[in-house]
């Protein structure tokens, strides 16, 4: 799935990131990721034909009539068999193992950070989560802006196939989750792949009051995530993920979080960003900003720009339940701004990153990030950045849940 192809244009008008001029209000969707205001409001500029929002929609709807072209997906279609035995259950290699080529078997796997095994793509099922999210996501904002019914009964048909039909729908847990052969068949580092679910969920948020999808259809994936959050919070290889100090701990509370809302448990949302999001904030960057558990990794900038995206999302979804993250200061005088602006001069190529970073430094995501950064710190000077990098070629931070 390729995600990069909405310019910046496209990502302010349609998802809401830099204020749009205040119009004629309609009802707002409940999403917790999206701006549901700004969802509106472009909307109404749409309706009064504004060439700018006309030109955002028309880029959302030719990756909408893709999507009406694909799937549907299942962790059924998969033709290798999980442990259990049973392939309702989700499955996948952890990326960076590969064969230990002084044994005749190759086992157990040893660990080459950064660089991923040719395997992790023979077991389908993350690569059908991913699409299955994008889709999700595509074809409710496309059903949300147009009304064309073809989006709606299309995400109904995805939804349905992976979480609800007897025959092909995925049990609500990740036991089996980036596993490494000859070590696990299951680990919690494995809930990083689901880490897209949150575009999935304001997608099926955007399609209420669709006629192909029917209340009883939403109760129903509701129900689904009820099931996989309670999982997460008590099982074995959640809770393993719960105690991660780097960005597994931060896309974990994402999921959490994200999940809480969708199941209208707006408190334990707000729990969980208060007894553990600030935590992280704590325990993972320095008081200057740095982060060096990432900074450790051989994708060093990847790593702290993915990790900030989690944050960032999670600072968004605090909004709704009265938490205020974007300008929350840990006990160690740790901060999101100060995580934002410690990257800047390299993005701005004012010193060249001192860290290991085995592949090009890529901006895009980090230009993403700073869209939100200029509307939420509006004293901060982004105008050198803007000027190395006018356009951003990509959309991703919508479709996608904020990751890669």
């Amino acid at each position: 799935m390729n995600m990069r192809k909405f310019t910046r244009t496209a990502f302010v008008l349609l998802a809401g990131y830099l204020p749009l001029q205040t119009v004629a209000q309609q009802a707002t969707p409940a999403t917790f990721l999206l701006k549901s205001s700004v969802l509106t409001q472009s909307k109404a500029a749409i309706a009064q034909h504004a060439p700018a929002q006309t030109k955002a929609l028309a880029d959302l709807l030719q990756l909408a009539d893709r999507a009406l072209l694909q799937g549907p997906y299942s962790v059924t279609f998969k033709s290798q068999v999980p442990p259990s035995g049973d392939k309702h259950d989700y499955m996948s290699v952890g990326p960076y193992w590969w064969p230990d080529t002084t044994k005749s078997n190759g086992l157990p796997y040893i660990r080459r950070d950064g660089e991923i095994n040719p395997e992790r793509y023979a077991v389908k099922d993350d690569g059908y989560f991913n699409s299955l999210c994008s889709d999700v996501n595509v074809l409710g904002l496309a059903w949300f802006y147009t009304g064309n019914e073809k989006y709606a009964t299309q995400a109904a048909k995805l939804l349905r196939t992976w979480f609800l039909d007897p025959a092909t729908k995925m049990n609500p847990h990740l036991n089996y989750g980036q596993s490494i052969p000859g070590i696990t068949q299951g680990r919690g580092i494995g809930l990083i792949d689901t880490r897209a679910m949150v575009a999935l969920i304001d997608g099926v948020q955007l399609l209420k009051g669709a006629k192909s999808f029917p209340a009883e259809d939403f109760r129903g994936v509701q129900d689904w995530f009820r099931q996989f959050l309670t999982w997460m919070l008590t099982s074995k290889i959640g809770k393993e993920e719960l105690v991660a100090n780097n960005n597994h701990g931060t896309w974990y509370d994402v999921q959490a979080v994200s999940m809480a809302l969708f199941t209208e448990q707006p408190q334990l949302a707000k729990q969980i960003l208060l007894e553990h999001t600030t935590k992280r904030i704590d325990q993972q960057f320095e008081t200057d900003g740095r982060q060096p558990i990432e900074l450790d990794r051989t994708l060093s900038w990847h790593y702290s720009e993915f990790n900030l995206q989690g944050f960032f999302a999670l600072a968004t979804m605090g909004e709704l339940v009265q938490v205020d993250l974007w300008h929350y200061e840990s006990p160690g005088k740790k901060t999101l701004r100060k995580g934002f602006e410690w990257m800047l001069p390299f993005a701005e190529n004012k010193a060249a990153w001192p860290y290991k970073q085995i592949k090009s430094l890529n901006v895009d995501e980090y230009a993403e990030l700073a869209m939100i950064a200029h509307q939420k710190y509006p004293d901060l000077d982004l105008a050198t950045f803007w000027n190395l990098h006018p356009v951003t070629p990509g959309y991703s931070f919508l479709l996608t849940g904020w990751g890669k």
